[in-house]
């Protein structure tokens, strides 16, 4: 029989546990600074020439690979379905890598990431219309504002790209959409991204062999690759994979709209760059759109529920 005390514990259980949503948020959260992190890495290792593109990216996808196996091997996997990934999502998790890394090459900071997140954008959403999610006007709205704060926030630093740099970098942002889109119907998260990290490597191998002549290696350069693809890659893809789950197509292509606020607000921290008035009035765009689209819908929906 449940006494007064059970009943009581099961209350204090029920009010600290977290909620699905702020499972979601924190997730989510995490996987947008393990993003901004990785596109710090990249910009140390690239724009310092201690590595080459080619090598850059191998080392990234091998080191994610050994990360997230040695995770998967040593977490409990009684109660959790187990995943082998996809080819499609290890392909495009592949086409996203080298295409990002060769890209920057010949583009500079503002003009790939304007680029980039353009096509993750156009990619995702047209994702989920053909899906068939329909999003509401407030989703639209708040779409919109995030995306205003991110144009005003690139837009300086935009120069007229390499046709070269701008293609390879339009394929790295259709590459990471649609690896996002398979991701919000992946069932084991940590499953599904080691499998897809350890089939990127026979395919990012071809492209090291390939350019072997001009492979460029340095301790440091090594380093950045390793942690880039380890930490930022690897764990936070797996978190990201993880926080898809909970969120519409429409919210994971918006809330990544933040990964260049907080990439820069990286650079200020670890490469001593500026704080600059724009890089506020835009976060706090960005932030404020996001606000709008997600609380919105909430307030919607929970409205229709009490009619």
């Amino acid at each position: 029989m449940a006494t007064d005390n059970d009943d009581e514990r099961g209350m204090i259980i029920s009010r600290s546990a977290p909620t699905p949503r702020f499972r979601v948020v924190v997730l989510t959260s995490i996987a947008l600074a393990a993003f901004a992190g990785n596109s710090v890495l990249c910009r140390m290792a690239l724009d310092s020439g201690t590595i080459d593109a080619a090598g850059f990216s191998t080392i990234r996808l091998a080191c994610g690979a050994m990360a997230l196996f040695l995770l998967l091997s040593t977490s409990d996997r009684k109660h959790v379905s187990k995943s082998k990934g996809s080819w499609v999502a290890a392909s495009m998790l592949f086409l996203y890598a080298v295409a990002f890394s060769f890209a920057y090459i010949s583009l500079d900071t503002g003009t790939g990431a304007l680029i980039l997140f353009g096509m993750v954008q156009a990619t995702m959403i047209t994702g989920a219309l053909l899906e068939g999610d329909r999003p509401l006007a407030v989703e639209w709205t708040g779409w919109l504002l995030a995306l205003a704060g991110f144009i005003y926030l690139m837009t300086p630093g935009v120069t007229a790209p390499s046709a070269i740099g701008a293609a390879l970098m339009g394929l790295a942002g259709v590459g990471w959409g649609i690896y996002s889109l398979r991701g919000r119907r992946e069932s084991d998260a940590l499953g599904g991204t080691t499998y897809n990290f350890v089939r990127s490597v026979p395919l990012v191998l071809c492209v090291a062999i390939v350019g072997i002549e001009h492979l460029h290696l340095s301790p440091r350069g090594i380093v950045l690759a390793a942690v880039s693809g380890a930490l930022t890659s690897g764990v936070g893809y797996a978190i990201w994979y993880a926080a898809l789950r909970g969120l519409t197509a429409m919210q994971a292509a918006m809330v990544q709209l933040f990964v260049p606020v907080l990439a820069a607000a990286g650079g200020i921290v670890f490469l001593s760059e500026a704080v600059s008035t724009r890089l506020v009035i835009s976060g706090l765009l960005i932030l404020g759109g996001i606000g709008v689209a997600v609380i919105g819908k909430e307030t919607l929906r929970r409205d229709a529920a009490r009619v």
